[in-house]
């Protein structure tokens, strides 16, 4: 046969075989990500000799990226439908032609496991063999967010349990308890946690094998193996590791068969001294159609509970946050707003203020309070309390133990007059009335009063540490 007629159906068996891959791969990762990463990427040529396949991308930066994130992935789904591909090189497109192009979704897709994996290798292309799983080691961040550390988690009272225990599950000596349970309503902190745990471990055991995925995921990969007759590898696999880590486990339900799987595996992991960590939203009691062996092997370490973060926890997080901005100024009553505000959880809080912070940028406008309430609207609308004037004018009268009616009295007095601006001051705060209705609940008075009680109350909070301390109790008391 013509040498250049066996390169041609040998370029487009490649393409097929890419086909198949790339659509695995939209399913697993999402369109987004796919789109924007996996899809640019175009086959090289394939050495027979080495077992080499090189794949390109357009730029240095994605090509780095896509190494640095999806190299285990792409070398396991090649090794799956190529047995006799041994690494593949990812690195800049040198101008070579285009191979014939084959539509995704034309032929189905191979499955392969999202097990983390990577031997590392130069910046301008990474060499990953598909032969040393499980025999050498992986030490990768793939599937690991590298922003989510233990250096970047800002701890209170409400989650440092749940940290200290994250902690110890990643030092050099062996836990005191395994596995280890992150209980936490959505946005809290337990994923971050998780990568964190990663993170940490892969910095005190350098060759250390890890998992980590959903609960959901390992339901689909383990449906997949299942399917494929691929059972005995997927164990292996499975069972290599010495960090699992399984996030949302929630999720695992129904599908008694790949529950009995995770708990073999649980079994098998702990009897070999390798750590374990869960993270779900509720209690493992709590869990929906879940064995009961499973758990109770779930409930056998440590169950660490994080709890809703405090308004002193929210405002630090809102800190830590600040230095990314510079020399942007964020003012402080701002920061106060949103952590009183955005409440409902940290990711939320976070989001809001990444939100702000661009829309001052694009638009060249200065970050204030009232930019925060015009533009994050939807935020704060779904976290606000509905608070009422009547609530707050309740609560400051008993707290300061002066009578109802002096919040509406013609009355100079200092003794009734503080309260009453105190109260105005927490109805804006706490609560969407504009300065004019504010007025009409305390006796009728005329907006600007309003506005310099405020204006006065802030001022003495920063001043008056007494005052400050009145303001924080009065804001928890009506918050909780």
């Amino acid at each position: 046969m013509d040498d250049n007629v066996a390169d041609d159906i040998e370029a487009v068996n490649l393409a097929a075989d890419w086909a198949d891959i790339s659509q695995g791969l939209r399913k697993d990762l999402g369109h987004q990500l796919h789109s924007q990463w996996i899809k640019p990427i175009q086959v090289g040529s394939f050495c027979n000799d080495t077992g080499t396949l090189d794949l390109f991308l357009p730029t240095e930066f994605s090509a780095n990226w896509v190494a640095d994130r999806f190299a285990d992935r792409l070398s396991l789904a090649w090794k799956i439908a190529r047995a006799e591909v041994k690494h593949v090189r990812i690195s800049v497109h040198p101008g070579r032609r285009q191979l014939p192009e084959l539509r995704v979704g034309e032929s189905p897709s191979q499955s392969f496991g999202a097990f983390a994996a990577n031997d590392g290798g130069a910046m301008g292309g990474v060499a990953l063999s598909a032969d040393t799983l499980g025999a050498q080691g992986f030490t990768s961040s793939i599937g690991l967010d590298p922003s989510l550390t233990f250096t970047a988690f800002v701890t209170g009272k409400s989650n440092i349990l749940a940290f200290n225990a994250a902690e110890r599950m990643a030092k050099v000596e062996t836990p005191q308890f395994s596995p280890l349970y992150l209980k936490a309503a959505t946005g809290q902190g337990k994923t971050h946690l998780m990568h964190a745990i990663g993170h940490a471990y892969l910095a005190t055991h350098p060759r250390a094998r890890i998992f980590y995925c959903s609960a959901e995921r390992f339901m689909v990969e383990f449906v997949q193996a299942l399917r494929q007759n691929e059972m005995i590898e997927f164990k292996a696999r499975l069972r290599a590791f010495d960090l699992l880590l399984v996030d949302d486990i929630q999720f695992i339900i129904g599908k008694a068969a790949a529950q009995e799987e995770l708990l073999y595996t649980i079994d098998a992991l702990l009897a070999e001294g390798k750590r374990l960590v869960f993270a779900a939203d509720r209690a493992p009691q709590a869990l929906d159609g879940v064995e009961q062996r499973l758990l109770s092997r779930l409930s056998m370490g440590l169950v660490a509970d994080i709890q809703p973060a405090d308004i002193d926890l929210r405002r630090s997080i809102l800190e830590s946050k600040l230095g990314r901005f510079a020399p942007l100024e964020v003012p402080g009553d701002v920061i106060e707003f949103l952590a009183r505000t955005i409440n409902r959880n940290i990711r939320e809080l976070v989001g809001g203020l990444n939100k702000l912070i661009a829309y001052a940028q694009l638009t060249g406008q200065e970050v204030s309070l009232q930019l925060a309430e015009e533009q994050l609207t939807d935020i704060l609308s779904a976290n606000r309390k509905r608070i009422t004037i009547d609530e707050i004018q309740r609560t400051v009268c008993q707290f300061y133990r002066v009578d109802r009616s002096e919040m509406s009295s013609k009355r100079r007095a200092r003794a009734v007059v503080r309260p009453r601006q105190v109260a105005m001051y927490l109805a804006k705060v706490l609560t969407p009335r504009s300065y004019p209705e504010i007025g009409r609940k305390f006796g009728g008075r005329d907006h600007s009063t309003v506005i310099h009680a405020v204006r006065l109350i802030e001022d003495l909070r920063q001043r008056d540490s007494d005052m400050d301390g009145d303001v924080r109790s009065l804001l928890r008391q009506l918050e909780s």
